[in-house]
């Protein structure tokens, strides 16, 4: 079915779903698991009020702290995981790497962190299904 699951996240509910059912798939499948997180590169700011270092250090330990999870996951139940941290373009990155590591399908969350949470689908993830050249599967938490 598929020779590597890539799964992509950023720490949200769904998103969170969506590593669980990309470990249990790749125990399954018995196949390598890859795991990422993109630090957005596109937000700007604009005002004295907000810390730019201070954004930047929470959404680091943002990212390491769902990397992490991941891992805990995986381990848990013996699934290798190889993880990454990307600056970008979310959907950018996640499409790069699911290329470099050859990745049979990408797992995502339905929607993100963003404050338009209850949009149909989040914009990385619309742009994921879209634009991507293998199965992606979108993943729904259940609160």
């Amino acid at each position: 079915m598929y020779d590597s699951i890539l799964v992509a996240t950023d720490g949200s509910d769904d998103a969170t779903t969506a590593a669980d059912h990309a470990v249990g798939l790749a125990r399954r499948l018995e196949v390598p698991l890859y795991g990422i997180a993109v630090i957005e590169s596109r937000i700007e700011y604009d005002n004295a009020i907000v810390d730019p270092a201070e954004i930047d250090r929470r959404r680091r330990e943002r990212t390491d702290s769902s990397l992490s999870k991941l891992e805990k996951a995986a381990d848990d139940v013996g699934v290798t995981v190889e993880t990454t941290v990307r600056s970008g373009v979310p959907h950018e990155e996640i499409l790069e790497y699911a290329d470099d590591c050859d990745a049979g399908a990408i797992v995502v969350g339905s929607r993100g962190r963003s404050s338009f949470r209850r949009a149909l689908l989040g914009s990385t993830v619309d742009a994921v299904v879209r634009l991507a050249v293998r199965p992606v599967i979108v993943i729904e938490s259940e609160d």
